[in-house]
Order: C-alpha cells, then sequence, then structure tokens
C-alpha cells in the first residue's frame, strides 16, 4: 500500500498535464471567477424613457428614479417602436412607459394609472437592477398618491399619514450582505472545481494507465492511490475553502474547523466516485470530455444556480448520488450561513445531514470501487483478456 501510495504521487507530479489539472487549474480557477464577479452589484444601467404622458407626476417619478445610482436615464423615446430598436441593439437594457391617461388616472379618485416596464433577460443582473430600483420609487409615488387622495376626501395630512405608513422595519441581508451574485456563487463553484479537477486527475491517470497497459486493480492500489489524492486535495481544499473566502472578502460566518472535518467526506466521496468511473476510462482524452459535459450538469442538478424545488423528481434524485451536490449545499450552510455538524437546539441551523450523507456516498463508492477493481483484475488475468 505504501509502495503505491509513493508510485501515484511520483505518477502525479512526472505527468505535467495532470500536475496542471491537480495543482495549477485547482489554485487558478477560482481566481478567475473572482474576477469576473468582482464588481458584484450593476450600475448606472442604461434605460429608455417612453412618455406619452409628460405630466408633471410623471417627470417627478423619472427624476426620482434616475437619482438611483443602479440605473441611468439615456434616451427619451417619441414612441415604443424607436425604444424597441434601442433595446434590440443592446443601447439600452431597459425600457419605460407611460400612457397618455397617466396624469388623467392620478386625478381620479377612482382611477387607477399604470406605467409598463420592460427589462433586457439577457442578463438576470440588468433585470435585478432596473426593476428593483424602479419598485422602490413606485412604492414611495403610491404612498405620495394614496395621501393626495385622502387630503382630497377631507383628512388631515397627519391622518392620511398614519393610514398609509408602513409598519417599521430594518432590512438585514443575513448571508449575503452586498446583495451580489459572486457572494452566491463562489462558495458553490469552489467546491465544484474541487470536485471536478479531481475526477478529471483520476481518469487522466486511470486512461494513461490503460494506455500504457499499468493498470492496478488490486485493494492494496485503490487504497495508495486514493491516500495520495486525499493528501493533496486535503492541502488544496484547506487554501481554497479557508483561505481564499477571507482573503477575498467572500461570506464566511462559519467556524473553519467544521469547514476542514466536513471535507474529508466530500474528498473521500469524489476520490472513489472518480475511481469507480477510471474503470470505464480507456485513453487519457476521454476525461477531459467528462469534465466538459458534466460541469454544468453538476451545478444545475445540485439546485444552487437553479431552484431544486422547479427539477424534475427524475433529475433531483440522480444528483442524491453525486457527491456535489452534497457537498455544495452543506459548505454553504457552514461557511455562508454559520451552520454547524451537530444539532443544536437553538438558532444555529445544522449541516449533519450532508455530512452524514457524503459519508454514506463514501462506502458505497468505496465498496463499488472494489468490486469493479476486482472485476477488472479477473478479466486481466484471464489467456484472452483485453491486455
Amino acid at each position: 500500500m505504501w509502495y503505491d501510495f509513493v508510485n501515484e504521487l511520483r505518477r502525479i507530479f512526472r505527468d505535467p498535464g495532470v500536475t496542471v489539472i491537480f495543482i495549477v487549474a485547482t489554485l487558478a480557477y477560482p481566481l478567475i471567477y473572482k474576477a469576473v464577479y468582482w464588481n458584484e452589484q450593476i450600475t448606472n444601467v442604461p434605460v429608455a424613457v417612453v412618455d406619452l404622458s409628460n405630466s408633471p407626476q410623471s417627470r417627478e417619478f423619472l427624476h426620482r428614479w434616475n437619482a438611483s445610482p443602479d440605473i441611468r436615464l439615456t434616451h427619451t423615446c417619441t414612441s415604443m417602436a424607436e425604444a424597441e430598436k434601442l433595446l434590440r441593439d443592446q443601447t439600452v437594457h431597459g425600457i419605460i412607459y407611460f400612457p397618455r391617461d397617466f396624469e388623467r388616472q392620478l386625478a381620479d379618485p377612482l382611477g387607477q394609472a399604470h406605467i409598463s416596464l420592460y427589462c433586457d433577460m439577457s442578463s438576470f443582473l440588468y433585470m435585478k437592477a432596473i426593476y428593483l430600483s424602479c419598485n422602490q420609487v413606485m412604492l414611495e409615488s403610491m404612498r405620495n398618491i394614496q395621501i393626495d387622495r385622502y387630503e382630497q376626501m377631507g383628512m388631515d395630512k397627519e391622518f392620511a399619514w398614519s393610514l398609509v405608513q408602513d409598519a417599521p422595519y430594518t432590512e438585514t441581508a443575513l448571508f449575503t450582505p452586498t446583495g451580489g451574485y459572486g457572494s452566491f456563487l463562489i462558495p458553490a463553484v469552489l467546491i465544484l472545481i474541487l470536485h471536478q479537477t479531481l475526477l478529471f486527475g483520476i481518469c487522466m491517470l486511470g486512461g494513461t494507465a490503460r494506455e500504457e497497459n499499468l493498470d492496478q486493480y488490486s485493494l492494496r492500489s485503490l487504497l495508495g492511490r486514493a491516500c495520495a489524492y486525499f493528501l493533496i486535495y486535503y492541502a488544496l481544499a484547506t487554501v481554497l475553502l479557508g483561505l481564499l473566502p477571507r482573503l477575498f472578502d467572500i461570506p464566511h460566518v462559519g467556524d473553519i474547523g467544521d469547514v476542514l472535518l466536513f471535507i474529508v467526506p466530500y474528498l473521500l466521496a469524489v476520490i472513489f466516485f472518480g475511481m469507480c468511473v477510471s474503470v470505464f476510462i480507456r485513453n487519457r482524452e476521454s476525461g477531459l470530455v467528462l469534465l466538459i459535459s458534466t460541469s454544468l450538469i453538476f451545478l444545475f442538478m445540485a439546485g444552487i444556480s437553479w431552484p431544486k424545488e422547479m427539477i424534475p423528481d427524475a433529475w433531483k434524485y440522480l444528483s442524491y448520488t453525486i457527491p456535489y451536490t452534497w457537498g455544495a449545499h452543506g459548505f454553504i450552510h457552514i461557511n455562508s450561513m454559520g451552520a454547524s455538524l451537530i444539532h443544536t437546539n437553538g438558532f444555529t441551523a445544522s449541516a449533519s445531514t450532508e455530512f452524514i450523507a457524503l459519508w454514506i456516498l463514501t462506502g458505497v463508492y468505496f465498496l463499488m470501487a472494489c468490486i469493479l477493481f476486482s472485476v477488472r483484475k479477473y478479466r486481466l488475468l484471464e489467456p484472452n483478456s483485453e491486455k
């Protein structure tokens, strides 16, 4: 077992391709992702205005909306056709439309005025900036309109204000203080990078061994190679999950001890999962196809970038067999939401479900790897075997 452990380390560091995947890619990808999402919020999104009302009320609305840092009113159009052309050309990313009867409907005590907002959905960040900022101005305008109507009915202004005043509240962003996409996505991406680079590297090594007829399918080889992968990736995971969130100010409210303990069954599950897959890899390049074809699938199936409630049950149950699903949710719960690995009676959430699930997957994939290695070893010993 010690011989296989040392031999696998030697193979890893003598193979430039595997070294790049294991070391360089694992450390470089998080830096690239963070550079892309360094500015987590979009500001000054250009918006076109179609104001057929041209009333004091519509101009006041636009003036207050333009004061928001999220948007910038850059074009005033005379028709929707002109504004739509700007939107198709990506000159603007939103349109606000005031109909001709906007002022008349506001003046009518029983009337209901309408405005229309059109958002560019090529990037949901544009939609978020336009929609939320417009919604804030609209709510404030509705409050003022209600007060004016109550005053027209003869009510005292203070009494009218008390009728429309919202209950006092304080808004606190618990897990993503900036409300940005990077703080939400990067923790899940860190776990995915560990999963995919480790899976790809194991498959590359397995394909190389098949090409060179150096296959080793014994229990001793299985354990020795697994220890080599775990040694390298536990050190990399400590840097990625312990240092990078603090270095780049990604939300990290959880205990680092829980993170380092949680990562043990996650890495073991990925290692044995990768070794099961490597049995079916016939050449070195097949691992690259596997990496490219599964990365986005795993990300979506885990229910991180897409709501889990909207994923079909068949895909949802399939995702439970992938270590990344449990690893991503568990790490986010611990790192970003302050969960622990032990059930508590207080307000602290628990990540014990994911922790236990990963240990179960570790055992299942270890047994599967033992069976597959035994079958493969038996076939190699046959006189008319593939070797």
